[in-house]
């Protein structure tokens, strides 16, 4: 049903501050919006009110989601990160083999993937195609879209 999710210290500590985000200041301002809209008057014809628990009631699935998250989260210690084989974690420098075009790669979990930061999610087709590989290694990535692409492993470092 709930699977174990691997994430790395950042990243845990963005999920920690997401829950205390919600739980505090948010939970705040959607209990005020719901006290404002009583006092509109009756609460049975009131669209104000009914948005405000609407809401309120999204607030608290998104904090039992996260929390959830983190119950059944393992944090990776990046100090046991090697550098001579891809694992999760691992700081990927690759070179397109067809452009010449080089990039640089954090393997981590499906949670904190976030291809703008060049985060990729170890069950992404480039984050599956580098694990377990070893600098000076070509993979052979075959995109949801797009053609397939070679890519040389030149470094693998410690985040």
């Amino acid at each position: 049903m709930s699977r174990q999710a691997v994430i790395t210290p950042e990243g845990l500590e963005k999920l920690k501050e997401e829950i205390e985000f919600l739980s505090t200041t948010k939970r705040r301002e959607v209990a005020a919006r719901i006290k404002e809209a009583r006092e509109f008057g009756d609460i049975s014809e009131n669209a104000e009110y009914d948005d405000a628990k609407n809401e309120q009631a999204l607030l608290e699935t998104r904090i039992a989601q996260l929390e959830e998250r983190l119950r059944r989260t393992t944090v990776i210690d990046e100090k046991a990160i090697g550098t001579d084989e891809v694992g999760f974690g691992s700081i990927v420098h690759v070179k397109d083999q067809r452009s010449g075009d080089s990039q640089k790669f954090q393997i981590v979990g499906s949670t904190e993937a976030n291809p703008v930061e060049h985060k990729l999610s170890n069950e992404s087709p480039i984050g599956k195609a580098l694990l377990g590989k070893k600098r000076n290694d070509i993979v052979t990535v075959e995109p949801p879209r797009g053609v397939k692409k070679k890519l040389k492993i030149t470094k693998i470092e410690q985040p």
